[in-house]
């Protein structure tokens, strides 16, 4: 019980620092200063395997449980990638739906048979309150997704 209370005085208490100024920034301060585009990583996830990377991106969906996840769009507009922590470490507010993130994190991959996929994206499901078709994972999959280890987030202007 403490936890979620100190996980929800977290969550609001950054959503009210992004009210207030414009821009949040979140878990271990940003070292690297050459940004990686979310279109080359999804065209060529491998390549960034294991490899710390700065990306920059619109947050298209934050995870509206525990701010543990969210999604970033790509630089060309086609895809998105998931930037996911460790539930409490950084609290990703749903507020900050639409802003611009700067995340500093290191690729990884989760290989997925056909029942897992579908318990994932059940579960995905579930956090979004949306329906899931289980017929829609026809097979095994590989998800790419980013360990988020710093951020840094912007309102957007205008």
């Amino acid at each position: 019980m403490q936890l979620k209370l100190i996980t929800l005085v977290l969550f609001f208490g950054i959503g009210a620092i992004i009210a207030q100024t414009d821009e949040a920034n979140l878990g271990a301060e940003i070292t690297l200063t050459e940004k990686t585009n979310i279109s080359d990583i999804l065209a060529d996830p491998e390549a960034y395997l294991d490899k710390t990377v700065l990306v920059e991106g619109e947050i298209l969906e934050v995870c509206p449980m525990m701010g543990c996840w969210m999604e970033l769009k790509s630089d060309d507009g086609e895809g998105m990638i998931k930037v996911k922590v460790k539930d409490g470490e950084i609290v990703f507010p749903t507020e900050a739906k639409g802003s611009i993130a700067l995340v500093e994190g290191k690729v990884y991959k989760i290989e997925l048979t056909q029942e897992k996929a579908i318990e994932h994206f059940q579960h995905v499901a579930e956090e979004k309150g949306e329906e899931f078709d289980p017929s829609t994972i026809t097979g095994p999959m590989t998800i790419y997704q980013i360990k988020g280890l710093g951020a840094e987030i912007y309102r957007k202007k205008g």
